[in-house]
């Protein structure tokens, strides 16, 4: 039996001889390549904290002890070591655990997250509670060096010495987020880390613990000697000055070095205190450490190479990728487009614009908020910013959209990848709530393409507009379209009739306009009903014209499909605009159910399981259909 397969909570890690360590640590990275070759997920993030991982589940007790990750896509070692090693291979998977911690899944992940920049100031808010209540449990947060650049992480550790004044910090510096960092805070880090004065001071100290007697003590001697002296070799530390405790940098794969750090952290309680740590990302597995971007969040790949597993002869080109190339050609043609991105480049498809326009891309960090108000000063200096953020991460720039954006009818162009579902992701990460937050948002345009030729159009359509316009696209391959030469300028809110029909309209957006031409051509042969579908584009501007026309010229029901939630979309954009013009005829909307939903292998298993998919929306047309007696 493997030392892994001993391990059925943290009790029997901390009952590991020193020797065993190393074993573990390995076993657990064959674990997770060998589990994320097949299901897909984050390697190199979780390869890099093993080490750190196992040393934090030494020294405290969860789940008494609070241990906090940010974005908690790193979370896979501490699952593994909190008794769910005998369902990690479920992992992302329909039915199995998630790829993040997950209150739900167990009392040892005590802060749910998927989005970057929450864990010190939930942390904090633990932290400080704790004290209300009189109790004594620690409160750990580990986040990466990236999240430094998330606003709400900088307001966290200015609020951090007056809220409480025991909670530990873990910087989990590997140099990279997604893409490489960039911006002053990782600068700052930079020149802590490679001062040659203050590192080699560092390991004096560290040796000092290592080889003398009573090691607490002269790791606490050492660590106030170090905050005296380094402000004569580099500036002051910047948690320093907030009023938390520096101590680092550390290596983060000494597990004993670890160990004796956060076990000093544990002790002290006059200041937060924030650990320094130095990790590799995707450390033990040489195809990660040599591509982290890749292997940050990667597809099914073989274990020996690497290479991800390739799609099948025919896959279209994915929706991210055929944006950035449209966005290339535009910014070749007008110096003034500019694209931005919050530390996706690969994943959002600016990659394109970085290496072939570099001059005309920026990417701000994880910084969403940031990202939106830079546009608007862009644009308000005369230039077209086109910012490419996923759906579910745009919700951070909810107000800055409507204040900074829409209010000052400034022509910044969001195009919002991942609007629909991020299968195996779940919950934190489906885009299926855009419309909803947008759509009530004067001077708004909300567009969706059916295919990549009409994407081009709307993005052609957008920079030509001159107003604050959003494009939504799925995850995932587009339908295989040709994009041709020249984009045309969609005219502002006109919808496409696909199918003409004088009984029930099917209005769908996006590629779902595919499946409502086949379940009205199903439907129409099972019913002898005259079925119509529309290619709405627009959930905003609504095409209102055409919608009255047809329900004024006879047809007796409106079914509305959308990939997004119910509640707020697309459908009820539909509703108003038919109760405004006085219109009785009954809409039945298709879409997401008022609920969050779960993550699972595929889309069409997430469907499944909420009655979403395209047999669903027949069924329920059909039941709507004879509730209300329509029939030839």
């Amino acid at each position: 039996m493997s030392i892994l397969e001993r391990i059925s909570g943290p009790a029997d890690v901390k009952a590991l001889s020193p020797e065993e360590l190393p074993v573990l640590a390995d076993e657990i990275r064959k674990e997770i390549i060998a589990v994320t070759s097949h299901n897909g997920g984050h390697v190199g993030p979780n390869l890099g904290v093993v080490e750190l991982c196992i040393a934090l589940h030494r020294v405290f007790d969860t789940p008494k002890d609070k241990i906090l990750m940010d974005v908690s896509h790193q979370g896979y070692v501490h699952k593994l070591l909190t008794g769910r090693a005998d369902r990690f291979k479920t992992l992302r998977s329909t039915g199995g655990i998630s790829g993040f911690l997950n209150r739900e899944e167990s009392p040892h992940d005590a802060y749910g997250a998927g989005h970057a920049g929450t864990a010190f100031s939930a942390a904090i808010g633990m932290a400080a509670a704790r004290d209300l209540k009189g109790t004594d449990e620690n409160v750990v947060a580990i986040v990466g060096d990236a999240a430094l650049t998330c606003g709400v992480t900088m307001e966290g550790i200015n609020h951090a010495a007056e809220a409480t004044k025991r909670v530990i910090f873990i910087l989990n510096d590997n140099e990279w987020s997604i893409a490489r960092n960039v911006g002053a805070v990782a600068q700052y880090l930079n020149n802590l880390i490679t001062n040659p004065h203050y590192k080699r001071f560092h390991h004096d100290i560290a040796s000092l613990i290592k080889k003398m007697p009573g090691g607490e003590n002269i790791l606490e001697l050492g660590g106030r000697a170090k905050s005296g002296a380094k402000d004569f070799i580099v500036p002051s530390s910047l948690f320093e000055k907030f009023g938390v405790r520096y101590l680092g940098p550390i290596d983060g794969h000494d597990i004993p070095l670890l160990e004796q750090y956060l076990q000093f952290a544990k002790e002290e309680t006059d200041q937060p205190i924030l650990l320094h740590v130095l990790t590799t990302k995707g450390k033990g597995y040489a195809p990660a450490v040599n591509n982290p971007e890749k292997f940050h969040g990667a597809s099914p790949f073989d274990i020996e190479t690497g290479n991800s597993t390739p799609p099948a002869p025919g896959t279209p080109e994915n929706w991210q990728d055929v944006m950035g190339h449209a966005l290339v050609r535009f910014a070749k043609k007008d110096s003034s487009v500019v694209g931005i991105t919050a530390a996706m480049r690969a994943g959002t498809g600016m990659i394109h614009l970085s290496k072939e326009v570099p001059k005309q891309f920026f990417d701000v960090g994880i910084a969403e908020e940031h990202a939106c108000v830079f546009a608007a000063g862009l644009a308000a200096s005369g230039l077209k910013p086109v910012v490419a953020i996923y759906s579910t991460f745009l919700q951070r720039g909810y107000d800055i959209i409507q204040h900074d954006i829409c209010l000052q009818n400034l022509p910044v162009t969001f195009v919002m990848d991942r609007a629909g579902l991020s299968a195996n992701d779940g919950a934190t990460h489906h885009g299926l709530y855009d419309i909803a937050y947008l759509r009530h948002i004067p001077r708004a345009v909300v567009m969706q393409p059916k295919d990549e030729d009409e994407l081009a159009d709307m993005m052609h359509t957008a920079l030509t507009m001159g107003v604050p316009s959003f494009i939504r696209y799925p995850r995932g391959a587009a339908q295989g379209a040709a994009v041709k030469a020249e984009p045309a300028c969609l005219p502002l809110g006109k919808a496409e009739v696909l199918r003409e029909g004088a009984d029930v309209v099917i209005w769908a957006l996006g590629p779902w306009v595919f499946e409502a031409l086949q379940i009205a051509e199903e439907l129409s042969k099972e019913t002898g009903l005259s079925i119509g579908v529309v290619n709405a584009r627009f959930a905003k501007p609504l095409d209102r014209e055409l919608l009255i026309s047809q329900t004024e010229g006879g047809a007796k029901l409106v079914v509305t499909m959308e990939d997004h939630t119910i509640v707020g979309g697309f459908g009820s954009a539909v509703m108003e605009a038919l109760q405004e013009a006085g219109i009785s005829t009954p809409v039945e909307r298709l879409g997401w159910p008022d609920q969050f939903v779960t993550h699972a292998s595929t889309v069409e298993d997430v469907r499944a399981i909420y009655n979403v998919s395209e047999t669903d929306f027949k069924k329920q047309i059909l039941a709507r259909v004879k509730a209300l007696g329509i029939a030839r």
